[in-house]
């Protein structure tokens, strides 16, 4: 439960702003947000392309031809750097703008008062003059002023460095703080973190010149975080980088040596541009920042990049009930006093005084405003009162607040009434109301009696209790005050439709759901069997959890899929306990106790719209809708990323092979050269786009989330995708190798060798690519799934080799001769062969593994 979402503000904070001032304002002084070093320049953009080794390796290829006084090839070889950067350029551009997209996303929630009605906004777009509406776990979006405080203190330590909560109060409200505060205690910063308390204030400063913005230029400086991935992969490019350098070296040497120093020269850039798989970060790049984007259109917000990696790992899911499994529409279903019990929908007409009773202090015991949904249910029964409840409005204050704790799971608001007397109302869950109560063994034996009936139906059971306030101090705990036993309530929260399939689909998936809830233990059992949870059996509750140590938890954890009665600070054992056996888990939250846990786990996951901003900001997702639903939607998602992503790396390294292999063919062989830059050029103009382009936009599989998690650490390539992609670029070589070696006998003619040899190697990449869409479909099946980028290149590959064979001037500086019809379908034969082993390889895999399923 989330007490602290709104407070009484009618009486200090007046109607704000209107939504035409306020947007007024954010045109005339900007959104309320910090310059980040994150959203690069397009020239800084460019820089950082031109400093590629592929673009040093194409200068100095051009200066050579220039050297040669061969102007022409040194033209294309210079123009064609202006098209790589163009690609490299675009393709970025397409990745920052998605990330753009998510960081305006991504940005802090701010509660303001609008028109008179709260509103929750973006904090970039808060305003000078808005009213900013203060809950514990807010994070403070803009400088602003006091205007009224309940038990106000903020957590500075970002501006201050001192850990210690700082006390806050209204303008000429006295307080109880240190005299060094006492200064700033009417104001709130932005960045700064409500510990605990509510507030209202209006808002002074917002973006570069609130204290934040002043202090923060060096945030600019920051840089973001490489994931795992990335760091292993530019380790691994750097490790290749340096033997490539050094192979192409030696062989430079030994070509220059048999032949000339320019033939020597060549060849070595040649092998380079063939060998450094510069590729490899920008991809990985893409697909992380791509994916992210993509997640967010599935709802869920990625906060860490990593949480992408993590999600095809994930085996199990703790969740929340309430707005996760459930609708979070909370209905009051049951009002129980005494002998008397209703169901109140339906009912218009004034109820029994005696319900009458419980209702008041139900609304008492709630926030004056509320925004959780079960407490706006229980506000809406005001119109069962007699008067509507309207006696309630108007002079009577809270005094003060006790909030639930884990020792005690109720809360209570101690009223100063209209006619001068205080009033405490409490409610919570009821044996902690019968605790308050003390009630005697009969008693309590019946309370419990009643409220099994009521959760055995899946409702969530309510106690509520109240007492009078003597004159003096108001006592330091809920436990000091003389309770006694209102009533209860019973609401209901609908299971949401689309759980039960979404909680088959992670079974299917071997992702493990559990159910973490605050509700009582028979209430939990409903509504985990109307979700369609199998082991529900054995519930351990908060209570239990207490009592095992953190082997016996661990033991526990095996066998149980639902908690109940749960705390905050019991989930991060619970987290800790999956862990301990080896699970990488996924744990939901919203509350600020709940930032622990969402640390923890393998995958912090928090709610968009009820949670938190500590929540939010300790996650490493967020659930936009706050739905189970967008949970297997993004593991479904980030399984598709990491798959497709998978399948890129290996039609790199696989089409690398014949590559580097025609470019050391001549020192091997002591023959010409085959390949020159201006060919690698080409293939690379097909290379970058496929895999950023063709690969990122392959549609998840439909058979993703019938096969396992990902083993943790499992490496990008493993032994078998390395040997497959290996083989892979081996035929290829074979099958140009073979057209070149047939050429070269009947012809003894270079350039028409080498000319059927590119014609050969640029179809088969082709081939490679399609081959790579899906390691489990045919050619025949993949081509009927669309994929828009793949047809581009594919029809653009082709286009451009269409032209440089038989446009004179560029089969000149290409140095090919055009091939007739009948070696055009010999090429696209051979190399039709030098790909058709995969696709008997998948056949056979398929069948395999249906009879393996089978069994």
């Amino acid at each position: 439960m989330r007490h602290a979402a709104s407070i009484h503000t009618e009486p200090d904070s007046g109607t704000g702003l209107s939504h035409q001032e306020a947007a007024r304002r954010l045109v005339d002084e900007g959104p309320n947000e910090l310059p980040s070093s994150r959203q690069r320049s397009l020239a800084r953009m460019a820089f950082d392309v031109l400093r590629e080794p592929m673009i040093g390796l194409l200068v100095a290829a051009g200066g050579l031809y220039l050297l040669l006084g061969d102007l022409a090839e040194a033209a294309l070889l210079l123009a064609s750097i202006v098209i790589v950067v163009g690609i490299s350029l675009f393709q970025e551009r397409r990745t920052e703008r998605a990330l753009e997209a998510l960081r305006d996303l991504s940005s802090p929630r701010a509660l303001v008062v609008r028109d008179g009605t709260q509103v929750r906004i973006a904090g970039r777009e808060v305003v000078r003059g808005d009213l900013l509406v203060l809950s514990e776990g807010d994070r403070v979006a803009a400088d602003a002023a006091l205007l009224s405080s309940m038990n106000l203190s903020l957590d500075e330590s970002l501006l201050t460095g001192e850990s210690l909560p700082v006390g806050k109060a209204a303008r000429g409200a006295g307080v109880e703080s240190r005299p060094q505060d006492a200064a700033n205690q009417a104001l709130v910063y932005a960045g700064t973190m409500v510990v605990s308390g509510q507030g209202v204030a209006e808002v002074e400063t917002t973006g570069a010149n609130t204290e934040l913005g002043r202090i923060g230029k060096q945030l600019q400086t920051i840089e973001p975080q490489q994931t795992r991935l990335q760091s292993e992969t530019r380790r691994l490019v750097q490790i290749l980088a340096i033997g490539a350098l050094a192979l192409c070296a030696l062989t430079s040497t030994l070509y220059a040596l048999s032949h000339s120093l320019e033939s020597g020269l060549l060849t070595g850039i040649t092998l380079a541009m063939s060998l450094i798989p510069e590729e490899f970060p920008l991809v990985l790049t893409i697909f992380l920042g791509l994916g992210a984007w993509r997640l967010s259109h599935q709802q869920v917000l990625t906060r860490s990049t990593p949480a992408i990696e993590t999600l095809g790992s994930a085996t199990v899911l703790c969740v929340d009930k309430t707005g996760t499994l459930t609708l979070n529409q909370m209905a009051v279903r049951r009002l129980s006093r005494q002998e008397e019990s209703i169901d109140p929908a339906g009912v218009t007409a004034p109820v029994s005084p005696g319900l009458q009773e419980l209702i008041r202090i139900s609304i008492l015991a709630s926030q004056p405003s509320p925004f959780d949904p079960m407490e706006r249910a229980i506000h809406e029964l005001a119109s069962l009162e007699e008067d509507g409840g309207k006696h309630m409005r108007g002079t009577s204050k809270i005094e003060r607040q006790y909030p639930l704790s884990p020792q005690l799971l109720a809360v209570s608001n101690v009223w100063v009434l209209p006619e001068g007397h205080r009033l405490v109302a409490a409610k919570g869950a009821p044996e902690a109301l019968a605790s308050l109560c003390s009630l005697d063994v009969d008693q309590t034996r019946k309370l419990e009696a009643e409220v099994l009936a009521l959760a055995s139906d899946g409702l969530r059971v309510l106690g509520v209790a109240q007492a009078n306030v003597p004159p003096g101090p108001l006592p330091e705990t809920q436990e000091d005050f003389d309770f006694k036993f209102t009533g209860l309530i019973g609401l209901l929260d609908p299971v949401r439709p689309a759980v039960p399939r979404a909680i088959v689909e992670c079974a299917t998936a071997g992702i493990r759901v559990v159910m973490v809830t605050g509700d009582h233990a028979v209430t939990a059992r409903r509504i985990a069997r109307d979700v369609g949870l199998i082991n529900i059996d054995v519930i351990i509750t908060g209570r239990e959890i207490d009592m095992l140590d953190d082997a016996e938890l661990q033991e526990t954890v095996r066998r149980v899929d639902v908690f109940a009665r749960v705390v905050p600070e019991q989930k991060l054992r619970i987290v800790r306990a999956f862990q301990a056996n080896g699970d990488v888990v996924g744990m939901t939250g919203d509350g600020v106790n709940d930032a622990a846990a969402l640390r923890a786990a393998d995958i912090g996951i928090a709610m968009g719209r009820r949670g938190t901003d500590v929540a939010r900001e300790s996650a490493d997702l967020v659930l936009l809708d706050d739905d189970f639903t967008s949970i297997v939607r993004a593991a479904r998602t980030g399984r598709g990323i990491y798959d497709n992503l998978t399948k890129a790396i290996a039609y790199l390294l696989a089409v690398h092979v014949p590559i580097a292999g025609l470019s050391l063919l001549p020192v091997l062989l002591g023959t010409p050269l085959v390949l020159f830059p201006a060919h690698v050029v080409f293939l690379e103009l097909i290379i970058d786009p496929a895999c950023s382009m063709a690969f990122e936009a392959e549609p998840t599989r439909s058979d993703i989330m019938r096969h396992p998690p990902r083993p943790v650490g499992q490496p990008l390539l493993n032994t078998e995708t390395l040997v497959l992609s290996l083989l892979q670029g081996a035929s290829v070589l074979i099958a140009v190798l073979v057209v070149y070696a047939v050429t070269w006998r009947d012809t003894e003619n270079e350039s028409e060798a080498r000319g059927l040899t590119f014609t050969t190697l640029v179809v088969a990449n082709l081939l490679l690519i399609l081959v790579n869409r899906s390691w489990s479909r045919s050619v025949i099946t993949t081509l009927r799934i669309k994929n828009v980028p793949f047809g581009v290149v594919v029809l653009g590959a082709l286009i451009l080799l269409a032209l440089t064979l038989y446009l004179p001037w560029l089969r000149d500086l290409f140095k090919l001769e055009s091939p007739t019809l009948a070696q055009l379908a010999f090429c696209f034969g051979v190399s039709i062969a030098g790909v058709l082993w995969f696709e008997v390889y998948k056949l056979a895999a398929g069948r395999s593994a249906s009879t393996a399923s089978s069994e």
